[in-house]
């Protein structure tokens, strides 16, 4: 018996790669939850038209891959890449765009969720991909990314259990106490939601590298109807999802 993958109940949550791997293969959704970084990228990215490929961080076929599937390589957030992991570089991009985008946490989720219909939740677009994953079927599986300490351990980290929190506050159905918890963390925020942001671990970091600017787009709440949708190895922005 398996006393992990929270089975007994239709919205679940857990961290990172080992809670893909426990509630993938039971759930009819995924979503992904990455706030700082990659979810708002992809919801940005793909808002505006472009087509986003999540791939392995620091894999030195990353540029190869690009190449094959006729697309632009994002670099590290500070890099001098045209696009990055910064939200504000793709700010502007233009529709149609093919961009392969690297990160350590939110694309090497969203590669391991297998055949399980996948989404990028957010605080922007967070209405928004409930609303969607509900189409799925009952059973949603909601995980926050987290960060990673300089050992590659998981850190679980505030803005991912808020992001995740806001998304499960919308979905229907029986919650598991993580996902309840999730929630809890979500409504005790809301009310000051960017002050805390740029407070938490997380935030303080982006600020001190100069990346104010991308905390401040991460936390605006459900300015986007984007649904940002895993296919063909790819996040789209899809309005009929299903």
């Amino acid at each position: 018996m398996n006393f992990f993958n929270q089975s007994h109940f239709e919205i679940r949550c857990e961290w990172g790669v080992r809670g893909v791997e426990q509630l993938a293969p039971i759930s009819d959704v995924v979503i992904i939850v990455d706030v700082l970084s990659f979810s708002t990228c992809v919801e940005i990215a793909t808002s505006r038209g472009a087509i986003v490929f999540p791939y392995l961080w620091n894999h030195d076929t990353a540029e190869a891959f690009a190449k094959s599937v006729d697309a632009e390589l994002a670099g590290k957030r500070g890099s001098h890449s045209l696009y990055s992991l910064s939200p504000v570089s793709l700010s502007q991009i233009p529709c149609g765009t093919r961009l392969v985008l690297p990160s350590p946490n939110g694309s090497t989720l969203s590669l391991a969720t297998g055949a399980t219909p996948t989404l990028a939740g957010c605080l922007r677009n967070s209405r928004a991909v409930a609303l969607a994953a509900m189409n799925y079927g009952q059973w949603i599986a909601v995980i926050p990314a987290g960060e990673k300490w300089q050992d590659g351990s998981l850190r679980p980290c505030w803005e991912d259990l808020v992001g995740a929190g806001a998304i499960i506050s919308q979905l229907q159905g029986h919650c598991s106490p993580e996902a309840e918890m999730a929630v809890s963390a979500y409504r005790q925020a809301e009310p000051n939601l960017r002050c805390l942001l740029e407070k938490c671990g997380s935030g303080q970091e982006l600020i001190g590298k100069g990346f104010a600017a991308d905390v401040d787009l991460a936390a605006e709440l459900n300015v986007s109807e984007a649904i940002a949708t895993l296919r063909d190895r790819a996040y789209r922005c899809l309005v009929d999802s299903v």
